[in-house]
């Protein structure tokens, strides 16, 4: 796919990058034979590894992967892959490759260990010297070793084959044909993690048309600026972030007047967009939402959502005032990225869309949680050749996830609707009982809450020892004080957060909101604690997919739940 952008692009650009208030700059594709792509080219498989895993994950990783030699960004991540070493926990590890130059002592301390250190240059200038011809894999052949981010237990490394990265990508091209073509000229914003999946399906996706990716500068509170920079014209995105965008957008309407305006010509382009129009020069685009469509630097011609659910609302909103496709797709490491993708031309919201033609999906039943396939309800299972082979070194978990049929089972739960599209409903791993044996499935309400005005995020807990839930929320700052303002609350963030009676108030607004979305009484939180600090990536209460480590989650808050359920039952 790589060698197929080269010949349509040849010298033009492929990858760009920028430094703060600059241009973007550009690196052609005859240039760009680093890392990854110079792996393919010769059988190698990819494993890819981040700072978030943890030095215990990272070790479990290095040994189960016999991986011998690391390439990395950073002078203090080689030293800690050293100590590793030098523990004796990493034996396999032979040669470290830098991108930035490094200092004489780690040379001298690799050479006492047996780690040979070397700067990208170097490496390049030794292929060189020593050119070989390709060796291009075949489609069975293993591309990469993807490890999930481990939310519960030790990460699980899912191998992808070449097979499965080239079927999944060219049935996403497929389903787009004749509605959406990649042309050279598009270009694309990578700000999502380079060690997963989706991130790298869209990339392959773009080099395969010849067209471009620009990076962000790695700091995801610039990515605006970068992306009014880099007017890209295609986003992938995570749910979280179009709510972030939504919010703005609604919390910058503050007259009343202006409100109903903006609702008007929502209404008027939703009309379009359900007679199939997808447009961004009419007159409601160039009176009401130039502005907001300037903002994502005014090219947008296509927005992919995925890895988590999104509310409908959220959907039709930005699909009207974006004027651009907003597609939202469905799937999992393990079926290599997606199993199903809007249709181009359904513009409903509420589903996940339907199969790609790289995979079979069905339900089967889970009589513990009363779906049953009979009624179009059940686990979501997958085959095809976008199925993984298994977990590395495995055998247990691979056959957890991997029946005797090739039938990949997922976890989660789906339901059919009529028009053959697929709505996610539950998640069958997360779930668990209260004391009165009722199944919780604790992501479903997390995802009713967080469309909560005050609610930037949620963690919902519960267990079978307690007749009912809690919460742990974190208000977003950004309309928080001005939500309390407005009920008569007066103080900092911070103040706000330890106010019994603003918890009070947070709590009628989810309470109301749950029961909007069709909570059932138990399934309504009875107390939570508000947290003045953000979950995220680096304080680990996140995984690099944005999801929830459940675990950590709990132990980090492990005073407070226990505080809520010291009270008297509720």
């Amino acid at each position: 796919m790589f060698q197929r952008g080269l010949r349509i692009a040849g010298d033009g650009p492929c990858l760009g990058f920028r430094k703060p208030g600059e241009p973007y700059q550009w690196i052609s594709y005859t240039e760009w034979v680093i890392a990854e792509l110079a792996c393919y080219t010769y059988s190698m498989a990819v494993v890819p590894l981040y700072d978030t895993l943890g030095v215990e994950a990272m070790i479990h990783i290095l040994k189960l992967a016999e991986i011998s030699l690391v390439i990395c960004d950073k002078e203090e991540k080689a030293e800690s892959l050293l100590t590793k070493k030098e523990k004796g926990v990493t034996p396999t590890l032979s040669c470290l490759v830098l991108f930035n130059p490094c200092s004489a002592a780690l040379v001298e301390r690799g050479r006492n260990c047996g780690v040979e250190i070397l700067q990208l240059s170097e490496i390049m200038d030794l292929g060189r010297q020593n050119l070989k011809p390709p060796v291009p894999p075949q489609p069975q052949d293993l591309a990469v070793v993807c490890f999930t981010s481990g939310t519960t237990g030790k990460p699980k490394g899912a191998m992808i084959t070449h097979g499965n990265i080239a079927s999944n990508t060219s049935s996403v091209i497929k389903i787009l044909e004749g509605f959406f073509v990649i042309r050279q000229e598009d270009v694309s914003i990578s700000y999502l993690p380079l060690a997963h999946m989706f991130e790298r399906m869209i990339q392959v996706s773009m080099f395969c048309h010849g067209a471009r990716v620009g990076f962000y500068q790695g700091d995801i509170s610039l990515l605006m600026d970068d992306i009014k920079t880099l007017k890209p014209t295609f986003f992938p995105v995570v749910p979280r972030l179009l709510n972030r965008i939504y919010d703005k957008i609604m919390g910058s309407v503050t007259s009343p007047l202006r409100r109903v305006i903006l609702q008007y010509a929502v209404r008027r382009k939703q009309a379009e967009l359900s007679s199939g129009v997808v447009r961004n020069n009419s007159l409601w685009d160039k009176l009401v939402f130039n502005k907001i469509q300037a903002s994502l630097g005014g090219n947008l011609r296509f927005i992919l959502t995925a890895s988590a659910p999104i509310s409908p609302a959220v959907l039709s909103f930005l699909r009207a005032t974006l004027g651009c496709l907003i597609f939202e797709g469905y799937g999992q490491t393990e079926c290599t990225a997606g199993c199903t993708f809007s249709m181009p031309g359904d513009w409903s919201a509420g589903h996940v869309g339907a199969p790609l033609p790289c995979a079979m999906v069905k339900v089967t039943d889970i009589p513990d949680m009363n779906y049953f396939a009979k009624n179009g309800e059940g686990e979501i299972c997958i085959q095809g050749p976008s199925v993984f082979r298994g977990y590395l070194k495995d055998e247990e978990r691979t056959d957890e996830a991997l029946d005797s049929d090739g039938w990949l089972h997922t976890g989660d739960v789906g339901q059919w609707l009529p028009n053959g599209t697929l709505r996610i409903i539950d998640r069958k791993k997360h779930i668990f009982k209260l004391s009165q044996g009722e199944y919780i499935a604790p992501e479903k309400i997390e995802n009713a809450y967080m469309r909560c005005l005050p609610v930037l995020q949620v963690f919902v807990h519960g267990d079978s020892l307690q007749s009912y839930l809690i919460g742990i929320v974190v208000p977003d700052p950004e309309v928080f004080s001005d939500w309390a303002k407005e009920r008569g609350f007066v103080g900092s963030y911070e103040e706000l957060c330890q106010n019994p009676d603003v918890k009070k108030a947070v709590l009628e607004d989810m309470t109301a909101v749950g029961k909007e979305a069709g909570l059932k009484s138990f399934e309504q939180v009875k107390d939570l604690y508000l947290h003045p600090e953000m979950f995220s990536v680096s304080n680990g209460l996140l995984t690099p997919t944005l999801k929830s480590r459940r675990v950590d989650l709990r132990r980090v808050f492990q005073e407070q739940i226990k505080q809520m359920y010291s009270k008297t039952a509720i």
